[in-house]
């Protein structure tokens, strides 16, 4: 079985470094791909035809945003959740929006966990932890 590869979708560089590092300290080892708008991180998980093959037989879990410079993490939610070779892949929305409609939505689309960022640093950092502790534990599925 191969290792699942963590792919970031997170704008914001400060809060990327923090949940990247405290992924870490909770013993996670997987490789962590970074993206900083949703047209690459796209790219990246559909490939360039958009076919969605590139990630044919890869174990990808998906830590995702949904306030981006380029698009929204809706846009991004759907196009993975519709595509038969992501639409396994979980996707934990990591965002300050705690609007209730929005979560509904979230999960409506696939959205496996969703998680409000705190707004005050320890608080962000504990969290992120706790979720690291989490995903140490948790079994992911590979894409068809």
């Amino acid at each position: 079985m191969q290792p699942v590869t963590i792919v970031m979708i997170e704008d914001d560089e400060g809060h990327a470094r923090l949940i990247e590092r405290n992924i870490r300290r909770a013993g996670v080892n997987n490789a962590i791909v970074p993206f900083r708008d949703g047209g690459s991180a796209l790219g990246y998980l559909l490939g360039p035809d958009g076919t969605g093959e590139a990630s044919a037989g890869r174990p990808l879990l998906i830590l995702l945003d949904l306030n981006l410079p380029d698009m929204t993490g809706i846009d991004i939610l759907e196009k993975v959740k519709a595509n038969p070779h992501t639409r396994r892949s979980p996707v934990v929305v990591l965002t300050t929006t705690d609007d209730s409609q929005e979560i509904q939505r979230c999960y409506d689309l696939g959205a496996n966990v969703y998680v409000t960022k705190p707004v005050n640093y320890e608080g962000f950092a504990n969290a992120i932890r706790q979720l690291g502790l989490f995903l140490s534990v948790m079994q992911v599925p590979e894409n068809p």
